[in-house]
């Protein structure tokens, strides 16, 4: 706020004191500009909200958009067998069977938010096809949006939204920094596998709000035991 004052005064001080009135407007204009820049930069969240470590009011109005059927979650698929040493569950593109552990440990703590009135969707290749059978008992087909992401995962997210019902998907890393750039929100810093982003839908079906993340071990902070 004081940065963006400073600037506002600047900016005035410039276009009033320059004599000549093509560069008194040029200066104007730039000085908007940063204004601008500066209090779009300064209203972003330092980082995203971790839910594990949530007061207990923010954990209530999260389960009440969850009843709800107001949520969107994006969840990084288990343990890739080929980025790891562990034992293979089966096909090298596919998940390691500690992965699978934790995905299913993973599905039963969205089990105990309720499920009920939930969509799942999965990206097609194995290692997230997997994950979603494990944790959902459920994998989807042919949503290549969730694989091939870049500039599209924003536009594709909101058009499976349906009202009431909260949207899961299983999906890949560069997918999550797809949205989090379109989103303009800063990006994960650490994104284990099993990790889950939550972001609350705008009741005008426009933009959602970050709502924060949990990591895999981290449930038991919002559901209990």
């Amino acid at each position: 706020m004081e940065y963006r004052l400073w600037l506002a005064q600047r900016c005035r001080s410039v276009s009033l004191g320059d004599r000549s009135k093509y560069k008194a407007r040029l200066a104007a204009l730039l000085c908007v500009g940063a204004v601008v820049g500066a209090a779009v930069f300064l209203s972003r969240p330092a980082t995203l909200p971790n839910l594990a470590k949530a007061d207990a009011a923010t954990l209530s109005s999260f389960k009440a958009h969850w009843a709800k059927g107001d949520m969107i979650v994006l969840v990084r698929h288990a343990e890739r067998c080929d980025h790891s040493t562990a034992p293979c569950l089966g096909p090298a593109d596919g998940i390691t069977e500690r992965g699978k552990s934790v995905v299913q440990n993973v599905g039963l703590q969205f089990q105990k938010l309720g499920m009920q009135n939930a969509d799942i969707f999965s990206s097609p290749l194995t290692r997230a096809a997997q994950t979603s059978s494990f944790m959902f008992n459920y994998a989807s087909i042919d949503q290549g949006w969730l694989f091939n992401c870049r500039k599209t995962m924003l536009t594709d997210t909101l058009s499976h939204k349906v009202k009431g019902r909260n949207l899961v998907l299983v999906t890949h890393s560069e997918c999550f920094s797809a949205l989090e750039n379109l989103m303009d929100l800063p990006e994960s810093k650490t994104r284990d596998y099993g990790y889950s982003l939550f972001l609350t839908a705008s009741d005008d079906g426009l933009q959602p709000k970050i709502t924060g993340f949990v990591d895999a071990g981290d449930w038991q902070n919002i559901v209990g035991k």
